[in-house]
């Protein structure tokens, strides 16, 4: 038995943060956000509307592609470092109650940016073993709570947003998602980080404890990192599985900045149509970012069933990982 990748879904909040507006409210202006991420904007989320809300619509979306009933959902994995609530209960459980499922396997994983492939990988394996037939996998970010809008390195950056995708079991081998690497390296973890309101901050100073909540990022060394991280997983997974670099119809990266995702594109000799993006009209979404544009090639007619998917991710953790996945569902002509 294999795991295929059979539909996707997303959804984005309709208010817009631009350049512009953050320009009032740092100091940095539109050139220097363009030339040195390529992001223009970002959505925000609504008052109230909660990363379990986007993640829902998100997933009401991807299964209804799917074909199946939403009785048919037996898993739910939820990636996302800006859940409903801290520590418990998990995003995924309140997802999997919105969407009217109450009884099955419901659970979230914290990978930062890599989360939406960590997921898949998790998926994959428990399709294969027999676990599970179809399972739900959601990438949710309300990024916007926990960033500092008073932090011009980072405010920049960050958007919200949810992906779905339904991970399903299939007897073709040419419908099979093909590999998955994933890794990790705690050594580099003060790069990008929240450091405080976890068992290893002091409870003592509530206002500290409060700020350290908001995201921190070592923005030059991060970049670095994920360059030489991100080009040496992707070379590795193609020639594991002796494919060539023209045979890959999209390689979509974490959105996390143009110049990342151009350096490991160059790397890999990929022509302009092969490279996935979408990091200037939706920022950094974290582990909402693959799906996010994953649907956004699908909506746009360019994805199509047996199309060869590269994805690629690095995040806090530090983490990475990346996918060779089919796509097994119907695109729209």
């Amino acid at each position: 038995m294999y795991a295929a990748f059979r539909s996707i879904g997303a959804y984005v909040p309709s208010r817009i943060l631009t350049n512009a507006e953050l320009e009032v409210m740092v100091d940095t202006s539109d050139e220097w956000i363009t030339k040195r991420t390529g992001i223009k904007e970002r959505h925000i989320a609504a008052e109230g509307e909660t990363t379990s809300d986007m993640g829902v619509k998100a997933a009401e979306l991807a299964i209804e592609r799917s074909g199946l009933s939403k009785d048919a959902i037996d898993m739910i994995i939820c990636a996302t470092i800006s859940p409903d609530y801290f520590c418990m209960p998990s995003t995924a459980t309140i997802i999997a109650t919105k969407l009217g499922l109450n009884k099955v396997m419901a659970f979230d994983i914290s990978a930062a940016c890599t989360g939406f492939v960590y997921a898949l990988s998790i998926a994959k394996a428990f399709v294969e073993s027999g676990m599970k037939k179809n399972v739900l996998v959601v990438g949710a970010e309300r990024l916007s709570a926990i960033t500092d809008y008073t932090d011009r390195g980072t405010c920049i950056l960050f958007g919200d947003g949810a992906g779905a995708a339904i991970i399903s079991q299939t007897d073709k081998q040419s419908e099979a998602i093909i590999d998955i690497h994933t890794g990790s390296d705690g050594a580099y973890a003060d790069l990008l980080m929240t450091p405080n309101g976890g068992s290893g901050s002091v409870h003592d100073e509530l206002d500290r404890e409060a700020a350290g909540c908001f995201m921190k990022m070592k923005g030059n060394e991060t970049f670095k990192v994920a360059v030489r991280t991100l080009t040496n997983d992707v070379v590795e997974i193609l020639e594991q599985n002796n494919i060539p670099a023209s045979a890959i119809t999209h390689f979509v990266p974490h959105q996390a900045n143009y110049r990342i995702i151009k350096a490991v594109g160059d790397a890999l000799q990929l022509a302009e149509e092969q490279v996935v993006l979408t990091v200037e009209k939706y920022g950094n979404t974290s582990g909402a970012s693959i799906p996010m544009a994953i649907n956004d090639i699908y909506e746009s007619g360019r994805l199509q069933e047996g199309d060869l998917m590269l994805l690629d991710a690095f995040g806090g953790g530090l983490t990475w990982g990346s996918a060779l996945v089919p796509f097994s569902g119907k695109g729209i002509r």
